[in-house]
This record gives structure tokens, C-alpha cells and sequence, in this order.
């Protein structure tokens, strides 16, 4: 029971203090592992939907005229989970974007790689998987 004066108060300061040292150590542990697991070249998440090949098939019909709505159904997803289906509209949509984002903005994001790079100190960190990749 907390008692908010006298040694509860104590008490209470102390398991609180505890929970959060316990925190922060599970909260570095995890930022290690995650790191280790980078330079290994290992990345969470799921692996993307949409290859490089599905996305220049949507560039090149949307380029055509084609939208997204009608070229979804032609592509297959070759591995994982759902192989053999058609990815979401909202999966081509997201491709789209990512691909936008790295056609205008290269030199952006060729920094921010290199600045990673610069903050963990090392050359061998693997670089993040570009959308569809």
C-alpha cells in the first residue's frame, strides 16, 4: 500500500527508480542488438511487395496512360506470404512514392546515408533497401 509520507514515499522512490534503470537497460540492449544485426546486414520487417521489376512495369503503363487501378490485377507477387497474388493498390501507391521521393530528392537522401555513416563510425553499415527493392 503507498503511503505518501514517511518511508512509503521512500519506498516508492526507489521501485521507481528501479523500473526505470530497468528500462533504459532493456532499451540499450535492444538499440545494440538491433545495430549488430545491421552491420550484419540483417534488416527487420517484412520484405517489400513491389520488386523493382513490378515497379517499372507501373512506371512504364502509368506512363501509358494505364492508372494504378487497372495495372494492379497483371501483377503477381513472387515470394512470401501472399506469392501469387496481387499486391494492394496501396502497396503500388506507397512504391510510387518512395520511387518519387528518390528520383527528386538523391542528393538528400545520398547525405543522409552519409551522415549515418559518420554518426556510428563505420563504413560497413549496411544502407537501407530502397522501396521495391
Amino acid at each position: 500500500m503507498y503511503d505518501p509520507s514517511g518511508p512509503g514515499r521512500l519506498l516508492f522512490a526507489f521501485f521507481a527508480a528501479m523500473a526505470e534503470t530497468e528500462r533504459e537497460n532493456i532499451r540499450e540492449s535492444t538499440l545494440e542488438g538491433l545495430d549488430a544485426a545491421a552491420r550484419k546486414g540483417k534488416h527487420g520487417g517484412r520484405p517489400p511487395v513491389i520488386t523493382d521489376d513490378m515497379l517499372h512495369t507501373v512506371l512504364r503503363r502509368r506512363a501509358n496512360g494505364e492508372s494504378v487501378e487497372q495495372i494492379q490485377p497483371d501483377l503477381i507477387i513472387a515470394t512470401g506470404k501472399r506469392k501469387g497474388q496481387a499486391p494492394s493498390v496501396a502497396s503500388i501507391y506507397h512504391a510510387l512514392a518512395e520511387h518519387a521521393k528518390q528520383q527528386a530528392y538523391p542528393e538528400a537522401v545520398a547525405q543522409a546515408h552519409t551522415d549515418f555513416a559518420d554518426l556510428h563510425g563505420a563504413d560497413d553499415i549496411p544502407r537501407p533497401r530502397r522501396a521495391g527493392a
